[in-house]
């Protein structure tokens, strides 16, 4: 499975360009983290960008990730990134016993959160975004609500990484994309992103 493959699965099943952008900073995000634990960056980036590629289709909990595991497999997905998608979901019972599926577990509603805190920006740009900025709005919350906090906390020490690095670490993940996410505002990317 690579990349331009995983992209037709998510092409063939899901229309809501958010939830395109969603899946792709999450891939940027688990790029950003294999890249930086010497793990294989290629499998952990398509656990990303496919972990929700059934939601369109099974919009449930009663169904999402679990009855697109078979469309998976039928795909040729590695059982292993499958895996890790069935474990980003509690209700599967899954067990998060790999970093790969910590990882997926820390990185999904954080991508959401530091996409709501860059949007609110005068910018409208991940470039000027810091941690700083996400933890005053984390404390309003009634701010992105539907952001499960306890969770992404929670998600954050289980992968062993403080809450505000890995907030830092995301935003430096999702700058690489910023352009494709629509999140560069009017700001151009400095050399550093």
């Amino acid at each position: 499975m690579n990349r331009i493959e995983a992209l037709a699965i998510v092409n063939q099943t899901i229309k809501n360009p958010n939830l395109v952008n969603h899946m792709l900073a999450v891939e940027a995000a688990m790029r950003f983290y294999a890249r930086k634990l010497n793990e294989n960056e290629e499998e952990w980036a398509i656990a990303g960008l496919l972990h929700d590629f059934d939601w369109e289709i099974h919009p449930t909990l009663e169904q999402h990730p679990q009855d697109g595991a078979p469309m998976l497999r039928e795909k040729g997905v590695p059982e292993e990134i499958i895996l890790a998608i069935l474990s980003h979901a509690d209700h599967t019972g899954v067990p998060r016993s790999t970093l790969m599926r910590k990882a997926l577990y820390a990185c999904d509603e954080i991508t959401g959160l530091i996409t709501a805190v860059a949007l609110v920006r005068p910018s409208r740009s991940l470039y000027d975004l810091t941690a700083s900025s996400v933890k005053k709005k984390w404390k309003d919350r009634a701010f992105a609500a539907g952001a499960n906090r306890e969770e992404i906390s929670q998600a954050a020490e289980d992968f062993g990484i403080d809450l505000w690095t890995h907030v830092d670490n995301v935003i430096l993940a999702m700058r690489t994309i910023a352009l494709e996410l629509g999140l560069a505002g009017d700001i151009p990317p400095s050399s550093e992103s």
